[in-house]
Formats: C-alpha cells, sequence, structure tokens
C-alpha cells in the first residue's frame, strides 16, 4: 500500500504554526481546502502551514468491499446508541497504520523547526476519529486536537497506549457534532467526550441543533475560535 500524500497550503508570513486537518471516509484532502483558501482570502492565520492528508485507497467491509480512501476499514454499521457496539470490531491494524502516520506528520513538523505547542491536530468524521486517537497516544504536547462529527477509537484500550511521560493531558480537545447525525450517532460523540475526561483530559463538546453528519458554518466559525485560542499569531516575537 502507497503511503499517504498530503496537500500544503504554506504560510503566507514567517511560518510559526501548523494544522493537519484530517478528511473523513471517501473523501479526499482538496475536500478541505476550502478552509485555508477561506481563511487566506480573510487575512487569517497568516503564519500557519495547512496539511490536509489524502488518506490511502482501501476496501471497506461495509461498502461490500468497494475500495474508497479510508484511515481504516469498518467492518459494520451500527445504528445503535452503545458505544461498545459500535466499536466491536475496530480495525486495529488500519488505526495503528494511520496513528504511525500521523505522529509522522507531527515529527516532520517539529523536525523543520515549528514546536510542538503550535501544532494542531484535527479532522472530520474518520479523520476526527484518528485526530483525536493520534493526539492523546502522542507523546509531543500538542497546541490543540480537534474532532468534528466523530468518536474515540480502540477505547477499551487506548488508555493503555497512553504515553507514561508528557503527552497531551494538558492539551485543550474541542469536539463538535450534530445531534441529528444519522451515520456517527450524537451519543458517540457525547460517550467520547466522557470517556475522554474520564481519562484526565480537557475536552469541550459543542452539539449543533438539526445538524447531521456534516460541518455548518456555525461549527466552523467555532474552528476558527479554537485555532485563535491556540496559536495566536507570534509576529515579531521570536519563536517558541
Amino acid at each position: 500500500m502507497p503511503p499517504p500524500t498530503a496537500l500544503i497550503i504554506p504560510a503566507v508570513k514567517r511560518h510559526t504554526a501548523t494544522v493537519i486537518m484530517a478528511h473523513g471516509l471517501g473523501d479526499s484532502g482538496v475536500g478541505w481546502v476550502g478552509l485555508a483558501e477561506n481563511w487566506r482570502r480573510r487575512q487569517k492565520f497568516e503564519e500557519v502551514k495547512f496539511i490536509f492528508p489524502n488518506a490511502p485507497t482501501i476496501p471497506i467491509t461495509v461498502n461490500g468491499g468497494m475500495r474508497m480512501p479510508g484511515w481504516y476499514d469498518i467492518v459494520r454499521r451500527s445504528s445503535s446508541t452503545n458505544f461498545s457496539d459500535l466499536q466491536a470490531q475496530s480495525d486495529e491494524a488500519g488505526i495503528t497504520r494511520s496513528q504511525s502516520y500521523f505522529h509522522s506528520l507531527i515529527s516532520s513538523e517539529i523536525q523543520s523547526g515549528i514546536h510542538s505547542s503550535r501544532i494542531i491536530l484535527g479532522g472530520f468524521s474518520q479523520g476526527g476519529a484518528m485526530a483525536i486517537f493520534s493526539g492523546i497516544t502522542s507523546k509531543e504536547k500538542l497546541g490543540g486536537i480537534f474532532g468534528m462529527s466523530c468518536y474515540l477509537l480502540m477505547y477499551n484500550k487506548v488508555e493503555s497506549l497512553l504515553p507514561t511521560e508528557g503527552g497531551n493531558k494538558e492539551t485543550r480537545i474541542w469536539m463538535g457534532h450534530g445531534d441529528s447525525d444519522p451515520l456517527v450517532r450524537p451519543e458517540w460523540g457525547q460517550a467520547t467526550a466522557r470517556k475522554l475526561k474520564d481519562m484526565g483530559f480537557g475536552v469541550e463538546l459543542k452539539m449543533y441543533r438539526g445538524l447531521e453528519h456534516s460541518a455548518d458554518p456555525e461549527e466552523i466559525d467555532d474552528v476558527e475560535k479554537f485555532l485563535n485560542e491556540s496559536i495566536p499569531p507570534l509576529g515579531d516575537q521570536p519563536s517558541l
């Protein structure tokens, strides 16, 4: 399987921060590039480099084995509100493979001179699930983690995968979820937030009335606010 690729939107000014934004199942990085383009037009986040990774094309069991971009396989689709039922057949190999990829993106940014506290990891749906899982299991302290319309992966064993030193217990985690989402049930997002809090993470979950499995302008505005607070521009200040 070839390694994933990524679309890069470079910083306009001195590069002091990086946002990695992961797409959902069947999508691609280009599906979210509009976020950065909109912010560029409004002269927002000019010190930020945006990375929009492309997932590898893999067979997806619930779609009859059809090959499509995915961060991990979905063995069966669940309509249950029971969180454990959702995770009964996790593609742990695929999740772990993608986790390693996201950790490598973080490492690459640090090696290029960006402090880990100026790196944000986020995503939507499958991408959001990978962002949260990869973020909380990273030994590098990130500037923030966000996930839209997503849930916690491997929740029965994720606590054993957390780094013993460092890590992101003090890192802000922001989640957004539609209360009418028919694919990733709102109960799963709520259960994820509870589990993260139980593990000692600081997490904020915002539910959006009437929103299905998508992101609306209000949610995008909230992501913008989260980024503003997490990676404010440094201007002429020295890098961390």
